[in-house]
């Protein structure tokens, strides 16, 4: 009896420099026109043909989680360093702050991460459900702390602070994030 492997073969040099350039692009035009900026852009910006642009990202969301890719993991990060910060509700408002000045890296960019938050097709969903699962783990201490009311679950918490990141990306008032974060965790307080 034969069993088929299936072997992965590492990426020719001139797929992994297209890719590169991709996302390099990528972060340039979501940075100067928003996540919702033109793919056709991209991949002109990048110098490649939309179909070899398709072949390395099928999808939006495909290419915005190659971009996101190293904030996920410093918002994973940061998480877990603040997992021993007490009062631990304190720990969720400097973990919040951060989840808010990523979301605002590129105009528009919170509609795509809470969409993905509730649909495991998209390209997405993986990076957010890592991201979620540690933060779930300062919500959850918190909540034993009794600094943080036991009704609020992660996904609550990311839409409420996805909405203040929507809500301010455009104002000149860069103090409102603040002065809206304190508001949401002062309504969270036990």
């Amino acid at each position: 009896m034969t069993t088929k492997t299936a072997v992965t073969r590492p990426r020719r040099a001139d797929a992994r420099r297209n890719r590169e350039r991709l996302v390099a692009a990528a972060a340039t035009v979501f940075a100067e026109e928003g996540a919702n900026a033109p793919l056709d852009k991209i991949a002109r910006a990048a110098g490649i043909g939309n179909a070899t642009m398709y072949r390395h990202f099928p999808t939006r969301e495909a290419l915005l989680e190659a971009v996101l890719h190293d904030v996920y993991r410093e918002l994973i990060a940061l998480a877990e360093q603040l997992s021993t910060v007490t009062p631990a509700i304190d720990a969720v408002d400097r973990w919040l702050r951060a989840f808010i000045n990523y979301s605002q890296t590129y105009l528009d960019l919170p509609e795509p991460i809470i969409a993905a938050a509730y649909d495991e097709t998209s390209a997405l969903y993986a990076s957010c459900k890592a991201m979620r699962s540690v933060a779930t783990r300062l919500i959850g201490r918190a909540q034993e702390d009794g600094t943080l009311r036991a009704d609020i679950d992660i996904l609550d918490l990311c839409a409420q602070a996805s909405g203040i990141a929507w809500a301010t990306q455009r104002s000149p008032d860069r103090e409102q994030v603040t002065r809206m974060l304190a508001m949401l965790i002062n309504g969270l307080r036990a």
